[in-house]
Formats: structure tokens, sequence, C-alpha cells
């Protein structure tokens, strides 16, 4: 189960990632004003065109955090669709036992039911990485009993409309689940996108000291605004791209599939 490895190293890393720019752009700050105040231009010429190239190093900064906020955003939603996906395509495939003999389905709705327990509970026991990887491990076995206790009762029934809309139905089941585990694993910007993320900020926060050198006092509380202001942005933004591990989640949509689960116990 790598995907939910990777997710949370990384969404584990996110809060101190955070701190830690934070204290880098004070520090940044600090140096680029130290630097500043040693060599700072003394023609007015040679400010101006500091300032040109600080504001297209600031502007850089500002588009690199709009888009990737953007983008984490959109994988956001998609996610929360994906839950909704897979819960009408489970309640598809169980309503479709209708079709089969009445003698075999029984166990096969046995065999749902333990499998949406199953999926249900690889997201809602997160971060608990041990629990979610058991709930992943089982859910993927079931998937085989399911399919061959399909495949069984397809035979007893022996009608090729029924084995069409059911194995149809079961396939886009397996599908779905198996694409919000690759969404979990690679719907994430690079990393060098972050990279270049905490790079940018923390030049800016160079310049932005470097800038404040010509002055005989600068704002502690402007500096730590700014500091807080970045750190906290990024932060928010890692939180979004692994929406089951930090503050930012989307464990109510789950809804869905809870309310699918009590639906079945009426069937």
């Amino acid at each position: 189960m790598n995907f939910v490895h990777f997710a949370t190293d990384i969404a584990h890393v996110s809060g101190f990632s955070a701190l830690g720019l934070f204290i880098g752009l004070l520090l940044a700050f600090g140096v680029g004003r130290y630097i500043g105040v040693r060599w700072l231009p003394e023609s007015e010429s040679e400010r101006t065109s500091s300032g040109l190239l600080d504001s297209a190093i600031f502007g850089l900064l500002g588009l690199l955090i709009a888009f990737t906020f953007s983008g984490a955003t959109s994988r956001f939603d998609y996610r929360k669709e994906m839950v909704i996906t897979e819960a009408n395509t489970i309640g598809t495939a169980y309503f479709r036992l209708d079709l089969l003999s009445v003698e075999t389905q029984p166990s096969l709705r046995a065999l749902f039911r333990q499998y949406l327990d199953a999926r249900l509970e690889i997201y809602q026991k997160l971060p608990d990485l041990k629990a979610s990887e058991v709930a992943w491990v089982r859910a993927n076995a079931l998937q085989g009993e399911i399919w061959s206790a399909a495949v069984k009762a397809c035979e007893i029934t022996d009608s090729v409309p029924t084995t069409n809309l059911l194995l149809t139905a079961l396939n886009e089941m397996f599908d779905i689940a198996m694409q919000r585990t690759v969404v979990a694993l690679e719907m994430h910007p690079p990393t060098i996108i972050y990279v270049m993320l905490f790079s940018l900020a923390l030049i800016s926060a160079g310049l932005a000291g470097y800038s404040t050198a010509g002055t005989a006092r600068h704002s502690l509380t402007h500096m730590v605004v700014f500091a807080a202001i970045i750190a906290s942005t990024i932060y928010v933004i890692l939180d979004i791209e692994y929406p089951r591990l930090g503050l930012i989640r989307v464990d109510s949509v789950d809804r869905a599939l809870v309310g699918l689960r009590k639906s079945m116990e009426k069937i």
C-alpha cells in the first residue's frame, strides 16, 4: 500500500515544513537586510533597477502560489467527486444482484457489505497506517471473492444479459477503487514545484530584507506578518493536497458511502 505511506510521509511533515519555512523566512529577511546595509547601492538608478528585479521575483512567487493553490483546490473537488462515483458504482452493482437466482443472492450481498465496510475503513482509519493498510488488503481480497462468486452465480442463472450487466458493473466498481488509489498517489504536483515554491519564498524574503536596508529602522511586525502569511498559505496548499490527513478533510463526502451501506441492510 505504497500510496498511503507516500501521502502520509508528505502530510506529516507539512506542518513542520511550514514552521521551518516561517523561521527560514525570518532568517532570510534578516540576512537580506544585513547584506543590504553593507552593499546597498548608493545611486538612485541602481536602486530603481534592483526594485524592478524584486518586483519580478515577487510577481513570480505570487503566480506560483496562485497556480499551486488553484490546482490543489481542483484536485480536492475531484477527489470528492470520485467518492460519489464509487458510491454510485457500488450501488449499481449491488442492485443488479436482483437479476441473479434467489439462492445465490444472500452470499453475494454479504460480500458486498463486507467490501463496502473495508472501503470505508481504508480512509476513515487514516492517519492510522496499519489499520488502513489492513482494510486495504481486505478490500482487495474481497474483490476477488466477489468476482468469483458472481461468475459462479451467473453460470447458475445461465443468462447472457444478466452476466453482461452484472460483470460490467463489477468491473466499473473495481476500476473506480483503483482510480482512487492512483489519484491518491499520482495526482500531486511534482516535488520540484514545492522546491521552487520554498526557494522563491526564501529569496523573496531576502530581497524584502535587502530593500529595507536603506531605512534606519524596519518594522518587525511587517516582517513577521509577511513570513506568517507565506508559510500559512503553503501549509494550506499541502493540507488540501492530502485531505485525509490534515485539518482540511473530505470525510463529509463519505456520507454517500455510509448511506449506501445503511440501505444495504434493508435489502
